[in-house]
C-alpha cells in the first residue's frame, strides 16, 4: 500500500509540475522590413506574416490570410491576392512587397482565417497591425483600423528607443476592454537572446480600467503586443460548437540608443 501511494504521488507531481509550466503564447506577426522610411532608404517594403512563437522562433503552418489591407491617409489597398507563399520559421507563412510612394504612416493590417488548436479545444483568430511612417510626416500613428479586436496605440508605433515605453488601449469591437490582460513577447529573429526560465518568453501586463497599458521594451527589435479575449460568437468543429479565441495584436519596433558618431 505505501509502494502504491508513492507511486500515485509521484505520478500526481509530474502532472502538476507539466501542467504548471508557463504555455508557449501564439502570436500573428506582421514583420515589415523598415518601420521608417527616409528619403535615402530603399522605397521597397517587404512584408512577411505569419503565425508563430516568435521568442523561440517556432513556426506554424498558416493558410492564406481572409484579408491584408493597407490604410495610408484617407485610401485603403487590398493587397491579400498579392500574397505569396514563403517559408517563415520552418513553416507555411505570407510574404509581399510594397513600394512606398508617399508620406505619411502607413498601417498594414492582417485578418486571418481562424486557426483549430486542439490542445486549446478551441479557434485562434489574431487580427495582426504593424504601423510603418515614411519621408517625415507621421500623420496617422493613432490611427484605429475598426478591427473586431485591436490595439490602438497611445504611443507613436516607430522612432521608439529601447526603454521607452509603449501604451495603447485595448478594444473589442471599438469599446476599450478594462483590465484586459496583454502577452508581450520579443521577436528573437537571430535566436542570440536566451531566456533563463520559460516565464520570461512571454511577459504579461494588465490594461487599467480604461483598457490602457504601459510596457518599456528591453532590448531592440520587434515586440508584439497580443490581447486576448473569448469572442461572443462560436464556430463549430466535427458538428459541435467551439469558442473563437480573437487576438488584437501590433507589432513595434525599438531601436538602440544612438551615440554620435557610433555605428548604427
Amino acid at each position: 500500500m505505501i509502494k502504491r501511494a508513492w507511486i500515485l504521488y509521484f505520478a500526481v507531481l509530474c502532472i502538476t509540475t507539466v501542467t504548471a509550466a508557463p504555455a508557449s503564447a501564439h502570436f500573428g506577426m506582421v514583420i515589415a522590413s523598415d518601420s521608417m522610411v527616409m528619403q535615402d532608404d530603399s522605397r521597397t517594403l517587404e512584408l512577411k506574416v505569419s503565425f508563430s512563437h516568435p521568442f523561440e522562433g517556432i513556426g506554424m503552418d498558416m493558410e492564406k490570410p481572409e484579408r491584408f489591407v493597407l490604410y495610408h491617409g484617407d485610401k485603403t489597398a487590398d493587397l491579400t491576392g498579392k500574397l505569396q507563399k514563403t517559408d517563415i520559421m520552418g513553416h507555411t507563412g505570407w510574404q509581399t512587397d510594397y513600394p512606398v510612394k508617399r508620406p505619411g504612416t502607413y498601417v498594414f493590417a492582417m485578418t486571418p482565417r481562424p486557426y483549430w488548436e486542439p490542445a486549446e479545444d478551441l479557434f485562434i483568430i489574431h487580427y495582426t497591425k504593424t504601423y510603418v511612417t515614411a519621408f517625415g510626416d507621421d500623420t496617422g500613428w493613432d490611427r484605429e483600423i475598426g478591427l473586431p479586436a485591436e490595439i490602438v496605440p497611445l504611443s507613436r508605433p516607430f522612432a521608439l528607443y529601447t526603454g521607452n515605453v509603449f501604451q495603447g488601449v485595448v478594444k473589442v469591437n471599438g469599446e476599450p476592454v478594462p483590465h484586459a490582460e496583454v502577452e508581450v513577447e520579443y521577436y528573437n529573429r537571430n535566436g542570440q537572446a536566451e531566456a533563463p526560465t520559460d516565464y520570461f518568453i512571454t511577459q504579461t501586463v494588465k490594461a487599467d480600467k480604461n483598457g490602457v497599458f504601459t510596457y518599456a521594451a528591453s532590448a531592440a527589435g520587434w515586440w508584439g503586443f497580443s490581447a486576448l479575449q473569448t469572442a461572443d460568437y462560436q464556430l463549430e468543429k466535427n458538428g459541435q460548437k467551439k469558442d473563437v479565441e480573437i487576438g488584437g495584436v501590433i507589432w513595434v519596433k525599438f531601436h538602440k540608443w544612438q551615440e554620435k558618431g557610433a555605428d548604427k
